[in-house]
């Protein structure tokens, strides 16, 4: 029973509530609404014909700008040459992102822009579903807990 009680408290030392989340670009989802709402009402109207009917344009790429998403002070994990890191944005100098990893700040590292995978960058953010699940979880094992106390 001990045994027990230790991993279950050492997995609820080791669980977050935060995850590293790409942030999708907001031209590019106004776009594909777009699309579906001009799909649908095309597909209501019964007097249009298939030809006449819009096409769904495809979303055109919206250019990201590195600089911008990779502001001093994030926590955010990048892709760089096929290495990924969990990194904290220190500083750009020119074209170079001067950073250091989330656990040992003395380490610098720099990357230039063009080694950056602009699509896979990640910033770290509060998971609501991810909390709400440890919230549950911890209430039945107090109730749990009282239940075999009582007994």
């Amino acid at each position: 029973m001990q045994k027990n009680l230790y991993l279950i408290i050492i997995l609820f030392c080791l669980v977050s509530c935060y995850t590293y989340q790409v942030k999708k670009p907001a031209a590019a989802t106004d776009n594909k609404q777009d699309a579906k709402n001009s799909a649908t009402l095309a597909n209501t109207n019964p007097s249009q014909t298939k030809s006449t009917a819009p096409q769904n344009p495809q979303p055109t790429p919206v250019p990201i700008n590195i600089q911008e998403k990779l502001a001093p002070n994030k926590n955010v994990k990048i892709d760089v040459d096929g290495k990924t890191y969990k990194v904290i944005v220190d500083r750009w100098e020119r074209d170079s992102l001067v950073v250091h990893p989330v656990h040992s700040p003395k380490k610098i590292l720099k990357f230039h822009k063009n080694q950056i995978n602009a699509e896979r960058i990640a910033e770290k953010r509060f998971s609501q579903p991810i909390a709400d699940i440890l919230t549950v979880v911890a209430y039945a094992s107090i109730g749990v807990g009282i239940y075999l106390l009582v007994k």
